[in-house]
């Protein structure tokens, strides 16, 4: 009796294992097509900045802020693209966090991008406080106030990065 019930109690094991690697497989498999919808949207996206960017007529579609000239307005599209391409990957894992804060930190450092930060603050003012993006937007903010606040020529050690 007391080897049927062990045997009894490993098949039920066995069993809930087999049923929580299905789950996790389930998961991953959700997770993985997750990831492949968000290149497959990024790649879209950047395709529509660069015919964007090459064509001032549809360029002029996605001129939602001032602009002082067609330069101009590619230069923001561009920015734009350099942020979302930073900001994907973090989304899709191939950026920590701290790395994500490093490159954005650079970019921080280009005057033309701060020309587009500031431009594009009307259209983070309706990101949530606790999104993802309004935390990287924030992020942001701080990086270029910390830039214009330090007392180094060491750019590259400005700013914390917030924890992952």
């Amino acid at each position: 009796a007391g080897v049927a019930f062990t045997v009894g109690v490993l098949t039920a094991l066995s069993a809930r294992r087999k049923g929580a690697a299905r789950h996790r497989s389930a998961e991953a498999l959700r997770a993985e097509n997750l990831r492949a919808s968000l290149v497959d949207y990024q790649k879209l996206q950047l395709g529509l900045l660069e015919r964007a960017i090459d064509d001032p007529e549809l360029a002029a579609v996605l001129s939602t802020f001032e602009v002082e000239s067609p330069t101009h307005l590619r230069q923001h599209l561009f920015a734009n693209a350099l942020y979302s391409n930073a900001l994907f990957g973090y989304r899709i894992g191939v950026a920590t966090m701290e790395e994500l804060h490093g490159h954005l930190r650079v970019l921080c450092r280009s005057a033309l991008f701060r020309k587009y930060w500031e431009s594009t603050r009307p259209h983070r003012a309706s990101l949530k406080d606790d999104s993802e993006e309004g935390r990287i937007g924030r992020m942001v903010d701080n990086l270029i106030r910390d830039l214009d606040e330090a007392d180094t020529e060491e750019w590259w050690v400005v700013g914390e990065p917030p924890a992952d």
